[in-house]
């Protein structure tokens, strides 16, 4: 059985090019991959308008979507609701959206990398926690055998050349080492809003580091974009999808 699932990240809705929007629904339209993945900053600065306006576009996706946040799904200019609620809006949007996917042969694992408060001055970099690793390890080490298991973050875990300094994820080299160790094969990002997928060696293994482009106005080197994964007999393919 084949699996494709496209990778998206950075939409940023707020600030989302309302073209490559449009590209990317036609193509889930006309091609039905079996899954959709973002892998956060839905919104530009976590407002209910940008949120709504979101998941009215996923839900016309008309295929099953999962989400996990980016910093810029947590309140910034609302210093209370940042640290008392943060991801209040973005959890109604996942409610709505997420549904068990269960793909033979594939577990799709979600780590969180952001965080409502650090002790640095730049809160836009990422964050793994003790406990976020955990249950990442759980659900790796509760996965059946033979089966691809696949890292859902925002934040890069490492920063290198493909990452260009920006995510200086806090915990994050002690993660992959752990999660590589315990069996997973590719971790999933964003954030920096350039593709990338580069083979990373953790414990005797491979483990591929993966980020998506974005779809928004806020370009960086690369033109709107996303991934497009394809599973077949447990090899995992992954073909950059270039809007324009």
């Amino acid at each position: 059985m084949t699996i494709r699932l496209f990778h998206v990240s950075d939409l940023h809705f707020g600030r989302a090019d309302g073209e490559a929007l449009n590209w990317f629904e036609r193509l889930v339209h006309a091609e039905k991959p079996t899954a959709v993945i973002c892998t956060g900053d839905l919104t530009m600065r976590a407002r209910a308008s940008e949120y709504a306006a979101a998941r009215t576009w996923l839900e016309r996706l008309g295929v099953p979507v999962t989400i996990e946040p980016g910093n810029h799904d947590i309140p910034y200019h609302n210093p209370l609701m940042r640290l008392l609620s943060p991801y209040r809006r973005y959890a109604a949007v996942e409610r709505a959206l997420e549904r068990p996917i269960d793909l033979p042969g594939v577990a799709l694992i979600p780590l969180k990398t952001t965080a409502r408060f650090q002790w640095r001055t730049n809160w836009a970099y990422g964050r793994v926690s003790a406990r976020g690793l955990v249950s990442a390890l759980t659900q790796l080490r509760a996965k059946p055998a033979d089966t691809l298991a696949i890292i859902l973050c925002h934040h890069p875990l490492i920063d290198g050349p493909h990452v260009h300094g920006e995510a200086r994820t806090a915990g994050g080299a002690a993660a992959l080492a752990a999660l590589g160790a315990a069996g997973a094969d590719a971790v999933l990002s964003g954030h920096v809003h350039d593709p990338f997928d580069v083979p990373h060696p953790v414990a005797g293994r491979t483990v591929r580091l993966i980020g998506a482009g974005t779809l928004s106005e806020r370009l960086r080197t690369s033109r709107p974009s996303f991934n497009e994964l394809i599973v077949q007999d447990g090899v995992l393919e992954v073909r950059p999808r270039v809007f324009g």
